[in-house]
């Protein structure tokens, strides 16, 4: 099914690209009446992506509280579960912030969004982006719900992921009497990725309704400006894997190097696929060659692939912010710090969602009252940054799972041998972890095969 909607989707991007071209050549005369035609046909389109965004935000609320919650349920509580786990996500929290901060860093440096100048839609236009409501007191206050049920009505994104979480840990603080609540949470997730996975299949549509709309009305110009923000992407990209494996080398040592090498078939099987949840099984029997145990691995990197996010974190920022330039919004020092912590936060939770990012994204954009539309300048190459972001997040999770590894005094002598068959019996490699796992749900990239 995804193989066939990224080639439906690929699809639609071209034949939006050679419809919108089409019309804005046999329309566009360089007059204001041929513009105003333009406009129409464009607002025609837009009918379409509203009603795919609207389709978008109506899966956030449960699908966040679903996956977060079951997330933490399966998360344990022994003592050294509670070490280990102490340390990832000590170790996610930190990743999280530096992959945030470098797409910060990147895209307003690079600012790929800047002479777009896109017009604000007439009903965001009047509220813009208003830095005296964005103080700390506002943001700290906003976050903590008065009740769950408003909190998921209205869509609240943030308070949503809090009373997630008073949720999980009660349910973990509880044990086995919650294991029936465990059990229809785990079923709502998959409901929720059902319902996800039929909100998708009109990708193709909107993305051609939204390529086509805006080539139209904008002409071939804005292909350069996209091509020149997926580049800046890249370099982004390629600069957080130095970076990750710089950070290995210094606390694993030169075996790093090995990591490196082994990693490769599920970095490339990732980035093929766009879904690093489809490279799960051989990063296991990567990190399992290069000494992570067993038992390390199979906790580690599942919970990395709900928490660990990288190439995901790299690319909320770098696109948010690039809509918000896109629209001629500028943003503050203090309110683009407040949006890397709303991100920070939001973004947990919802792995193996597809396009998960998107969801997030345009979580975010509706809190800081950037036009939501803006979200659609991007989604017509997502695969192509899915791509990059699904590779990144295999590094992230296997150099976490290497280092915490080392943390613990358990990184494994290198053995010679060859991969251990899948299919041994638990303690003779990776086989029994990865089928332990099987059944967790929120497991994934920010895709699914």
């Amino acid at each position: 099914m995804a193989k066939r909607l990224t080639l439906f989707i690929l699809i639609g991007l071209a034949a939006g690209i050679v419809l919108g071209l089409s019309l804005n050549a046999s329309i566009d005369d360089g007059s204001p009446a041929a513009a105003a035609r333009l406009s129409e046909i464009a607002g025609y389109f837009s009918i379409i992506t509203a009603v795919f965004l609207r389709l978008i935000k109506m899966i956030i609320a449960p699908l966040v509280f679903a996956t977060l919650v079951a997330g933490i349920a399966h998360m344990g509580d022994t003592t050294a579960l509670g070490r280990i786990g102490g340390r990832a996500l000590g170790w996610f929290v930190g990743a999280s912030l530096v992959s945030l901060s470098l797409g910060l860093v990147l895209v307003n440096l690079f600012q790929p969004g800047v002479g777009l100048d896109f017009p604000i839609p007439p009903v965001t236009a009047g509220s813009g982006v208003e830095q005296a409501a964005f103080n700390l007191k506002d943001f700290v206050t906003h976050v903590f719900p008065a009740s769950g049920i408003e909190a998921m009505a209205k869509n609240e994104i943030l308070q949503i992921v809090i009373f997630s979480i008073f949720i999980g840990v009660a349910i973990t603080a509880v044990g086995e009497k919650a294991a029936p609540l465990v059990r229809g949470i785990e079923a709502l997730v998959q409901v929720m990725l059902v319902v996800t996975n039929y909100v998708m299949r009109m990708a193709p549509i909107a993305v051609f309704a939204a390529v086509t709309g805006t080539l139209a009305e904008r002409g071939p110009s804005i292909i350069g400006n996209l091509a020149y923000f997926m580049g800046t992407f890249y370099v982004g990209i390629i600069l957080l894997w130095l970076l990750l494996i710089a950070v290995c080398y210094a606390i694993v040592g030169r075996r790093t190097t090995l990591l490196v090498r082994y990693i490769r078939e599920p970095l490339l099987l990732a980035f093929s696929t766009a879904s690093s949840e489809a490279a799960y099984p051989r990063t296991l029997e990567a990190l399992d060659k290069f000494g992570v145990p067993p038992r390390i691995a199979s906790f580690v990197l599942p919970l990395g692939y709900s928490f660990n996010l990288d190439g995901s974190m790299i690319y909320m920022t770098f696109a948010t912010i690039f809509i918000a330039q896109a629209y001629g919004i500028d943003l503050s020092l203090g309110q683009e710090i407040t949006m890397l912590l709303v991100l920070m936060i939001t973004s947990k939770g919802i792995a193996g969602v597809p396009r998960a990012s998107l969801v997030v994204i345009a979580a975010t954009l509706g809190f800081f009252n950037i036009p939501e539309a803006g979200l659609l300048l991007i989604i017509g190459i997502d695969h192509f940054l899915d791509m990059g972001r699904s590779a990144t997040n295999v590094v992230g999770n296997a150099v976490a799972s290497a280092v915490i590894a080392k943390w613990e005094g358990q990184l494994d002598p290198l053995e010679p041998d060859a991969i251990p068959d899948p299919r041994a019996p638990a303690g003779h490699g990776p086989a029994h972890p990865t089928q332990s796992f099987a059944e967790t749900p929120a497991l994934g990239g920010d895709r699914p095969a």
